[in-house]
């Protein structure tokens, strides 16, 4: 099963750089995280990541105007350009220089990119089929520096370029008589962001010293005139030249920052009407991004110190300004009704949007900072919880992709988390001492426990009632037993010689297993006041013990690369697989010694059985996570879980073009300053020498697990933690297939009313369409009848598919009779095969649950809502009562009286 496993989803880092941009009808937002981009869907409330990725991080986005397409461009200048429907990448590209931003014309007839101090006009990819996605149109020069910003008029006749040379550049996008350029100065530092007005040539330009120029032109757009024909002559001609050229270069236009007068006479004029500054007297804040929203005439400016102000152009008007972050705010996007504000700190990884009118969050995410370490599913693979060396704990949606919960506990970095046995307490241990318990429901820590003796816990385990919690220590070699109700510490075993590195309970007896540095695995009997009740010897330092899901059998990872498997009962070793070269290691930049050699001393850090026990998933210091089957001992495959170069040990070998007499490039500093800075990181530095200014984080895979319900797994990678999943749809995997078994044969057998038979077939060619379009089609009332004569080998294929169904399905009642009459029907024989059938049924039990939390909430709302309205009807009732009892007593005193 895990073979045919693909990637679904990327959780855990929700921006990294780049630029944010919103879809086109403004419910959507693309973010840029790392090598791949993630879709967030703020309606539906749902997180989805394409299966695509740049071979290094993306640092800018541009999307076209009609929402089909998208250019991703990394470090490197290489550019993608991908389908937004499709998601998929169309066509490669390489721009050879670093880009700093790309725009499509509101028209999406060409697309500008801006690298060195050049801005660049290609033809945009249309519609049909074309051999070059990619045709060079026109190149602009006139900025002296690196060219920063780009925007364009709305009716795509001419676009504006900041540069870090403090000047703003007007270009025509086609050569108009009376405007070809223009520069405008006015700035004392580099340009962040430049905005046109709305159906107008007038300009606003910010600047990094938070400085807002306003400029006025004399020429409406309408007042562009065409080239006079002789002169576009002239120009055709020089394109029908470049026709026999192997590669168009296009046409040049070079601007000058000081024309003659007589090139600016009858030209287009801008005048500065207004400059006004956002910083305070002697408060300076570098601007460091911003976006201009036309239609509302919204200016929103984010600062280096994390605060955003809201303007009102012309006038200048300050609506509102906020703190969000403590970090630089480096992307703000605003969608097409100018409602919604996106920002992107880049600094702490977080995203936000911000509904300004309201002043509330849309959404407010942030992934761990700083590595991910460990991460562990609920029992009902509904959760994931991950542990991170920022000392958080973050609980994730694994349907919705979003994090719901974050705990701040912990003052140091977490080691490991776990879920209990009911799914509703996370278990998480730190080096700062303290092993705490989180409560689901009401979101507290409830539980802290803590050793005698201050000590940094490494590990943690819990047992399968969830009331023994035990934590490994890494400087006094010893476990701590603690119990969940009391929160009392119940024992310490001793006997390890060196620090612990891994703890597992047995999910099925009262058995915990401890691996140490020692050498030694010790089983400890919990039934027999914690006596060792075997030491498994080994060869090598051992890094990671964990059980097979049955509890019959023990896998152990140790420091020379092997993995071994142990019948724990016996105390012998039955196989071990030597995985040391399939590990496969790459080369740091600044390794002295080749990936081959350096391999030799690499090993598996973690391990994790599949839900069905009979493959092992294994993953260390390196980009490959591998699959071994545990019976035969082979590998099966390899996961290459990144491509992204701009991580380091990702080479195999070293890349001369980096290499020079003085050694690697790698060893200067790029963002030293004037400094001529040299990064040099210490010896045994992974994530890379934070005190230096320029790093690049080592590839490694810190965590896996196995999803219970058996249809994906997770794994925690310094580019986030990363889910591959069972759940794709072009996989044509038929079972029990004969040469009768076709799409018309199996709706001819329904037509006929033969709906066990055309239920079975549809199984055999396990199409879910077709199985849904089958198991639909057959009466509610008829679900008994069918059920009952259903073959046993097909009720777990159709439970697995009742599973899947409920996730999409509208259809809840129809679903839940056929979920309910299996059960009912064939539920003592699926008892006796319950081991293979847990994990099916762990998957029909998270579906049902989610469908059961969206309801309740729904029904307890209008049973609310029904009694407030009975209570309102009844107050009137009585109302009515008093006034006509009321109106009886006075008729009743009218009448004594008349009397």
């Amino acid at each position: 099963a895990p073979l045919s496993s693909q990637f679904s989803g990327l959780l855990g880092t929700v921006y990294r750089r780049g630029n944010l941009s919103f879809t086109r009808d403004g419910s959507a937002l693309i973010s840029p995280v790392g090598n791949r981009i993630s879709l967030f869907d703020l309606k539906n409330n749902k997180c989805e990541t394409f299966p695509l990725a740049t071979r290094h991080n993306i640092v800018c986005v541009g999307l076209s105007p009609d929402g089909s397409l998208a250019i991703l461009v990394d470090e490197e200048g290489a550019a993608l350009l991908v389908s937004l429907i499709g998601k998929s990448v169309i066509h490669h590209f390489h721009f050879h220089k670093p880009v700093h931003s790309v725009s499509f014309s509101p028209d999406g007839k060409k697309f500008v990119i801006t690298k060195d101090n050049v801005a660049l006009m290609y033809h945009a990819p249309g519609k049909k089929r074309e051999f070059n996605a990619f045709v060079l149109d026109k190149t602009y020069y006139g900025p002296y520096d690196e060219t920063t910003c780009i925007d364009w008029t709305d009716d795509s006749k001419c676009f504006a370029v900041g540069s870090k040379d403090m000047s703003t550049w007007v270009f025509g996008a086609e050569r108009w008589a009376n405007l070809i350029y223009y520069s405008l100065g006015g700035h004392k530092d580099t340009i962040v962001a430049c905005f046109f007005e709305e159906n107008s040539l007038d300009l606003y330009t910010v600047s990094q010293d938070g400085a807002l120029c306003v400029w006025q032109c004399d020429t409406e757009l309408d007042g562009l005139k065409p080239m006079p024909p002789k002169e576009a002559r002239e120009k055709n001609k020089i394109k029908e030249d470049e026709e026999f050229l192997e590669e168009p270069k296009g046409e040049e236009i070079h601007g000058k920052a000081n024309p003659n007068e007589q090139e600016i006479r009858e030209k287009v004029k801008y005048s500065r009407v207004a400059k006004y500054f956002f910083n305070k007297e002697g408060d300076f804040n570098n601007l460091t991004s911003a976006a201009y929203h036309k239609k509302t005439h919204l200016l929103v400016t984010g600062f280096a110190s994390g605060i955003f102000h809201l303007h009102e152009l012309p006038d200048f008007n300050l609506i509102h300004s906020l703190s969000i972050s403590d970090q630089s705010i480096a992307s703000i996007s605003i969608n097409c009704t100018g409602d919604w504000i996106a920002f992107g700190c880049s600094g702490l990884g977080q995203l936000l949007v911000w509904e300004w009118q309201s002043e509330s969050y849309v959404l407010k995410q942030q992934g761990h900072f700083n590595s991910m370490v460990s991460l562990a599913y609920s029992p009902d693979g509904q959760y994931i919880v991950t542990g991170g060396e920022d000392g958080k704990v973050k609980v994730w949606n694994t349907s919705s992709s979003f994090c719901f919960v974050t705990f701040t506990d912990h003052t140091s970095g977490i080691t490991a988390v776990t879920f209990t046995s009911s799914g509703y307490v996370i278990l998480s241990a730190s080096l700062d001492g303290t092993v705490r318990a989180f409560d689901l429901h009401r979101y507290r820590n409830f539980r802290t426990f803590t050793s005698p003796r201050p000590s940094q816990f490494s590990c943690l385990a819990v047992d399968s009632s969830g009331e023994i919690v035990s934590a490994g220590s890494q400087d006094s070699f010893e476990i701590f037993i603690w119990s969940m109700q009391s929160g009392r510490l119940l024992d310490v075993l001793s006997g390890h010689e060196g620090p612990i590195s891994s703890l597992s309970f047995n999910p099925v007896k009262c058995v915990l297993a401890s691996a140490s540095w020692d050498k030694t695995v010790k089983l400890w009997d919990m039934l027999d006041s914690w006596r060792t009740k075997e030491t498994l010897m080994l060869n090598s330092d051992v890094l990671v013990v964990t059980f097979r899901p049955d509890g019959k059998e023990l896998a152990v990872a140790s420091l020379n690369g092997q993995i071994t498997f142990w019948d724990h009962e016996n105390a012998v070793q039955i196989g071990s697989i030597e995985g040391r070269h399939d590990l496969q290691m790459g080369r740091k930049e600044l390794d002295k010694i080749t990936a081959k050699q350096a391999a030799k001393g690499k090993s598996f850090t973690t391990l994790c059985y599949s839900a069905d026990g009979q493959s092992i998933l294994a993953g260390g210091l390196s980009k490959f996570v591998c699959i071994y089957n545990v019976k035969e001992q082979i590998l099966m495959k390899k996961f290459e879980i990144s491509c992204n170069f701009s991580l380091d040990a990702m080479e195999e070998y070293l890349d001369r073009r980096k290499m020079t007499e003085f050694g690697s490039m790698a060893l200067i500093d790029e963002g030293a300053g004037d400094e001529d800075g040299v990064a040099i990181p210490l010896p045994g530095v992974k994530r890379g020498d934070m005190s230096s200014r320029h790093f690049k984080p080592e590839i490694r895979v810190t965590c896996l697990r196995f999803s219970p319900t058996g249809r994906s797994w997770a794994a925690t990678t310094t580019e986030g933690l990363l889910i591959y999943s069972l759940d794709s749809g072009l996989i044509f995997d038929p079972f029990e297939l004969d040469i009768d078994v076709t799409p018309s044969n199996i709706r001819k057998t329904l037509h006929q009313k033969e709906y066990t038979m055309a239920i079975v077939m549809a199984l055999k060619l396990n199409e879910k369409k077709l199985i849904q379009e089958v198991i639909e089609a057959v009466p509610s009332n008829e679900v008994d009848v069918v059920c009952s004569s259903l073959p046993d080998l097909y009720v777990e294929k159709v439970l697995e598919f009742l599973a899947s169904a409920f996730e999409i399905s509208c259809h809840l009642e129809f679903y839940l009779i056929w979920a309910h009459k299996l059960l009912m029907l064939h539920g003592q024989k699926l008892k006796t095969r319950s081991q293979k059938l847990l994990p099916v049924i762990q998957f029909l039990q998270k579906s049902i649950q989610r469908h059961f939390e969206d309801v309740s909430k729904l029904c307890e709302w209008n049973i609310y809502n029904i009694k407030y309205a009975l209570a309102i009807s009844q107050q009137r009732g009585m109302k009515r009562l008093a006034e006509t009892s009321v109106d009886e007593e006075e008729l009743e005193s009218d009448s004594d009286y008349l009397m």
